[in-house]
């Protein structure tokens, strides 16, 4: 049902782009109806193919097919948004007539140059995004330990093994304590490739890698990549938690998107809880859902990601009406709660002042000082 409402809307956006384009100055004079109409219906079935047949094959074809549908379809929003902009401000035409057309072309540029500007931005590796968090029943034993977070990888369709291999030096290079994956690790309908596996499973860290499952390990409403990445070191946290050191519990939760739209119902954060010794409490969870439920559960802090910040702006918007915490730090009773904006992309490898990142979060037990220079 995704498939189909993107595929509407992004066809309902590229034929108003067209329609609009039209009426440019520049582009009656020196590009006839004939080549625009076919050049539009070219570009919609770039998108069409890289969509049904890029993202579900793979191959070099493929990856390039589907690379150039998701930024066409990137383009076109961009320049929707850009050409809307223009129609509010001359009433669709009804106001500054003569001028309308000519705003217009200067629309389409804007959303041109915005393309641009969120390729180059979404192909630079992720930042490093520190944060210090008081950690309620954290052991002064364990004052200082550091997490370093990955979420929304999306390896596997537009985004390979050498990208992956930049991103494990990455982390290996902030001396983490304990590494965790907030889900949707892999992207695509196959399983993950073994060379993908071999250099994910070199990761590595004293107190252990973790993760938990983001909605794109559940294709469909079977979980069909969880074993691939329960090997070799990774421990995933199936709605369960596990004692890391005395006192000290990671929980974590299947996505909870996954878990409502496949209707199994029950309550996956109670049965990740349920059971934990006393002391500090992370909780990892790839949609920041329930977040007051959390909290209330003794939580101290919660690490998600899933809404990649909004990736491309002003999509961000839009996705802040259904996920609130849309991306950074949040004190929502007496928990920190911490979103990532993802270290991947999804779709187009395009964002717009919305750069990856890679979360460090350093611990501290109460009643103890530490430099305020990386907090946020």
């Amino acid at each position: 049902m995704f498939g189909s409402i993107l595929l509407t809307v992004i066809t309902v956006m590229h034929v108003y782009v067209f329609w609009r384009g039209s009426t440019v100055p520049f582009l009656k004079r020196h590009v006839s109806r004939r080549l625009l109409t076919g050049t539009g219906i070219g570009l919609w079935a770039v998108f069409f193919l890289g969509r049904v047949i890029g993202h579900g094959s793979s191959g070099t074809f493929a990856m390039a097919l589907e690379f150039l549908g998701m930024t066409w379809m990137a383009v076109v929003f961009l320049m929707t948004v850009s050409l809307l902009a223009v129609e509010i401000i001359t009433g669709f035409g009804l106001v500054m007539p003569r001028m309308a057309p000519f705003l217009r072309g200067c629309a389409l540029a804007a959303g041109a140059v915005l393309s641009v500007i969120a390729l180059v931005q979404g192909l630079r590796p992720p930042v490093i995004q520190d944060y210090d968090v008081i950690l309620s029943g954290l052991a002064p034993k364990m004052d200082g330990t550091v997490i370093v977070a990955m979420s929304d990888l999306h390896v596997g369709a537009l985004i390979g093994r050498q990208w992956l291999e930049a991103r494990v030096a990455e982390v290996e290079a902030q001396q983490p304590d304990l590494v965790v994956l907030l889900g949707d690790i892999f992207e695509g309908h196959d399983q993950p490739k073994e060379e993908l596996m071999a250099v994910l499973h070199r990761l590595s860290a004293p107190l252990g890698v973790w993760a938990v499952l983001g909605n794109h390990e559940f294709p469909g409403r079977n979980n069909t990549r969880a074993p691939m990445i329960n090997y070799d070191g990774i421990q995933v946290l199936n709605n369960s938690w596990a004692e890391v050191r005395p006192s000290f519990v990671l929980a974590g939760v299947d996505d909870l998107t996954a878990n409502h739209r496949s209707g199994r119902g029950g309550d996956p954060i109670a049965k990740a809880l349920a059971g934990r010794p006393s002391g500090a409490t992370v909780l990892l969870s790839h949609t920041p859902w329930y977040i007051e439920k959390i909290a209330g559960d003794g939580v101290g802090l919660m690490l998600s990601g899933h809404t990649h910040g909004g990736q491309i702006w002003p999509f961000g918007y839009l996705v802040q009406r259904i996920y609130p915490l849309i991306g950074g730090r949040y004190e929502v009773d007496g928990m920190t709660v911490i979103v990532s904006r993802g270290s991947g992309t999804w779709g187009p490898r395009m964002r717009l002042w919305r750069p990856g990142e890679i979360l460090r979060v350093t611990l501290h037990a109460e009643g103890k000082e530490f430099p305020s220079a990386g907090a946020q």
